[in-house]
């Protein structure tokens, strides 16, 4: 291993360590940029972008072709949210085309990485690299279908790993039954649609950059959301809603929710060509995933309906006040850093 090799392993192990990263409990999708701008002759400027905030035990390495070699050594920045380093390396005549990028330590990272490729041709790739799929061949031949199945798979993976969102999509479930009501199919397509025209929009608005919004506020308003939610349900069946409906709680909050959405796409760094088609294929992934999720509880609510008639009244609140304990500490835990901000 050359020595600049060896210090690039190193830079890139530390990095969490040496740039102050944090853990994140409710989310799993803080996804790292690896952009690479070719110019002619095979030279190659590399950034990587990664937010202060990852999850446990995530440490990143990016791995060029063995054709490629390093020309200096990577120079560190940070600003509020995020860390980047900054290195060329040279190529060879043939550049980038045909070979292979790798990222080491994907696996169990719990962290995708978004690729971004500008050829000397002219030519821009992007892709998804994550623990299933760790490589990227540079092919001969631009593809959009391999970028949008990425970025769908992107949106799916963060709502399924997003507790928080989750939450809320029961929390609302669990509203349309509270007091034994039977499940109406009406009111279900009505509080996930609204729940998803909410998150849509927003998450448009602000990727498209269209509106401006405070990450982090973002975060403790979402656990807020979620407390809300807990206080509606932990409520007697009985008593009135108060003006907030099912599909009202869903479509108010879920405006909030697609600014949580949105993080994922802007801390990527995505520039705005590439921005429309990535924002579908993310959004039809966060569908598809919610979808799942919530045919998943509808298959499991008739199994556990028998045990929860013979438990004790009291039982029946226990997932109100569950969602809501948990969500009051996502509240402290998130405000932490606005206050010593």
């Amino acid at each position: 291993m050359t020595s600049r090799a060896t210090c690039l392993a190193f830079v890139f192990g530390w990095l969490p360590t040496l740039l102050g990263a944090e853990p994140v409990a409710a989310h799993r999708l803080a996804p790292v940029l690896w952009e690479l701008r070719e110019s002619p002759g095979g030279r190659v400027e590399l950034r990587w972008k990664a937010t202060l905030v990852q999850p446990a035990g995530s440490a990143l390495r990016p791995i060029l072709p063995a054709a490629c070699e390093s020309l200096d050594s990577p120079v560190a920045t940070r600003d509020s949210s995020s860390a980047t380093l900054r290195w060329s390396a040279a190529c060879g005549h043939r550049g980038l085309v045909g070979q292979t990028l790798r990222v080491e330590g994907l696996p169990g990272s719990g962290t995708d990485v978004v690729l971004r490729i500008e050829l000397a041709d002219g030519r821009r790739l992007q892709a998804v690299l994550s623990g299933s799929r760790g490589t990227f061949r540079v092919p001969e031949r631009d593809g959009r279908l391999p970028m949008l199945v990425d970025y769908a798979a992107l949106g799916v993976g963060h709502i399924l790993t997003g507790l928080d969102h989750l939450l809320f999509v029961l929390g609302l479930l669990l509203l349309l039954v509270r007091g034994r009501r039977r499940l109406r199919a009406t009111a279900l397509m009505g509080t996930i649609t609204a729940f998803t025209v909410g998150h849509s929009l927003t998450l448009s608005l602000a990727v498209l950059g269209v509106v401006a919004f405070s990450a982090p506020l973002v975060e403790v308003l979402i656990a807020g959301s979620l407390l809300v939610l807990a206080s509606q349900l932990a409520q007697p069946a009985s008593a009135p809603p108060r003006g907030r409906t099912p599909w009202a709680l869903a479509l108010g909050f879920g405006l909030l929710h697609g600014f949580g959405f949105a993080g994922a796409l802007a801390e990527a760094g995505l520039p705005a060509g590439e921005i429309p088609l990535a924002l579908l294929a993310f959004n039809i992934g966060i569908e598809a995933g919610q979808i799942g999720f919530v045919a998943a509880v509808l298959v499991l609510g008739p199994m556990l309906r028998p045990i929860a008639a013979r438990a004790p009244a009291w039982c029946a609140r226990v997932p109100a006040y569950a969602m809501g304990s948990l969500a009051a500490y996502w509240c402290f835990e998130r405000a932490g850093p606005l206050l010593r901000g």
